[in-house]
């Protein structure tokens, strides 16, 4: 693992959140992004190195919507930069950690993305993430040719 690379936050009403941070933060959101496959907005700060992506559910039965019934707004997942998924996948497979999906997925910030199940890692959700990339040597990975 890299360094982290982005805390998510689950938020009720994402206009509200971004004003909120905007004014807590000092700096507006610099992207807003909808990832249909999680139905789920975001819009993400960045203050020098550190990122913050709050997160809104799209649908009242989404992930989101689910976490913030269950445990309300905060804090949802820390994600941590790595270089190859796929490999940090395996690794965590060996280490006895179990992954919320079997391959990478598409997330948002152009990021291939998988989640450590947080009854693994002491009830905290981690995300490990990849700078999505493509190559005509990589068609069929999981990371190859994938569009934004």
């Amino acid at each position: 693992m890299i360094n982290v690379e982005h805390i998510g936050i689950a938020v009720a009403d994402l206009t509200e959140a971004e004003k909120l941070y905007t004014r807590l933060l000092n700096t507006p959101a610099y992207k807003h992004e909808t990832v249909e496959s999680e139905s789920v907005s975001t819009a993400f700060f960045k203050v020098n190195a550190t990122k913050i992506e709050l997160l809104q559910s799209t649908t009242a039965d989404g992930t989101i919507a689910r976490f913030i019934e269950k445990k309300g707004q905060g804090i949802h997942h820390i994600a941590f930069e790595v270089e190859d998924i796929t490999t940090e996948m395996a690794r965590l497979k060996k280490e006895g950690f179990r992954l919320l999906s079997d391959s990478p997925k598409k997330g948002a910030d152009n990021k291939l993305v998988c989640f450590v199940h947080p009854k693994d890692s002491q009830g905290v959700l981690i995300e490990i993430c990849q700078e999505r990339r493509s190559s005509p040597s990589s068609e069929g990975e999981p990371y190859g040719n994938i569009e934004n």
